[in-house]
């Protein structure tokens, strides 16, 4: 929310580095169309605030988890939640609510980005009972969030051979016949980064004129693709992905801003949590530079940039 500085002069809200960017009134008043489309403002407010949290979730336990014949039965994108999965994502939402009001914060958000599955728009469903109409800024369905797809209906028994052979042959590269690989969701969630990280820039989902730095995003998805989702944000290599082991139904993992601005695993969670999931040591050492610095900066300690590719040093 915008507060005078001068008669003559706007201060604009803080952003996450606490940084004010001040305008003149005429500019701010012939932008107040433009307040619903940030990025084809003419008046250059500032960066906007990062949300604190972004929080992936997966479905909770869905029929397709329970009975593996139902993937032969009912395409993919319309295999429902149990009853347990209903309440998996009942209380996972209770549990992020929680977590938000520990901030303290009075003008807190939640915005949603879901796959179009229906376990997933049913996951939705569910966290969001936790949550007041006032509190949820908005939902965006996303389809570049679905599942790895597996092929059409599935052939029960070659669907435990294809998965044998993706073993062998490694769980990132190998497509499914009709389907896609982990590499073929990697090249769609690219997208979804950027259009994340641009929604994040000029503050799309905030209400007009508000730049909160209370917000906090909540994307419901599926297991590999979030896997794939933290691999692409954090620039993960594939051997490191290939050691990533998957959320449990109705699980959440939360990347929260860390003292300089930046998404870090280590804000919210232990070490030893992480380490359950397959972090190594070397990703846990990032993680904790994540934590301290500021967006734009880059960690050429990392094995993902340094000299660990390189044999001769």
């Amino acid at each position: 929310m915008a507060c005078l500085a001068s008669p003559f002069s706007i201060r604009c809200c803080e952003d996450s580095l606490g940084r004010f960017k001040t305008i003149h009134p005429s500019d701010a008043a012939s932008s107040s169309t433009s307040l619903k489309f940030p990025e084809k403002s003419p008046v250059v407010l500032g960066p906007c605030p990062r949300p604190r949290r972004i929080i992936l979730v997966r479905h909770g336990q869905s029929e397709g988890n329970v009975d593996e014949g139902a993937y032969t039965r009912i395409p993919d994108p319309r295999i429902g939640l149990t009853q347990k999965g209903w309440e998996e994502a009942e209380a996972t939402g209770r549990k992020i609510k929680d977590m938000i009001l520990g901030d303290g914060a009075d003008d807190w958000k939640v915005y949603f980005y879901v796959s179009p599955y229906k376990r997933t728009l049913e996951t939705l469903r569910g966290l969001g009972r936790a949550f007041e109409r006032p509190r949820i800024a908005g939902v965006r369905e996303e389809p570049r969030l679905r599942e790895q797809d597996f092929g059409n209906f599935q052939d029960r028994e070659k669907m435990r051979h294809e998965k044998s052979v993706r073993l062998r042959y490694g769980r990132f590269f190998y497509r499914f016949p009709n389907g896609e690989s982990a590499a073929d969701v990697y090249d769609r969630i690219t997208g979804f980064r950027e259009t994340l990280r641009a929604d994040i820039d000029i503050g799309r989902f905030q209400p007009p004129g508000e730049r909160s730095p209370n917000m906090n995003l909540v994307i419901v998805s599926h297991g590999l693709t979030l896997r794939v989702f933290l691999m692409r944000w954090y620039k993960w290599t594939v051997e490191q992905f290939e050691g990533l082991t998957n959320f449990c139904n109705g699980g959440m993992l939360v990347m929260q801003t860390g003292y300089g601005g930046r998404y870090s695993l280590l804000v919210h969670h232990s070490p030893e949590e992480l380490q359950e999931l397959g972090l190594t040591e070397a990703m846990l050492v990032d993680q904790e530079w994540q934590k301290i610095a500021k967006p734009g900066e880059l960690n050429y300690d990392s094995l993902t940039n340094g000299p660990s590719f390189f044999t001769h040093f």
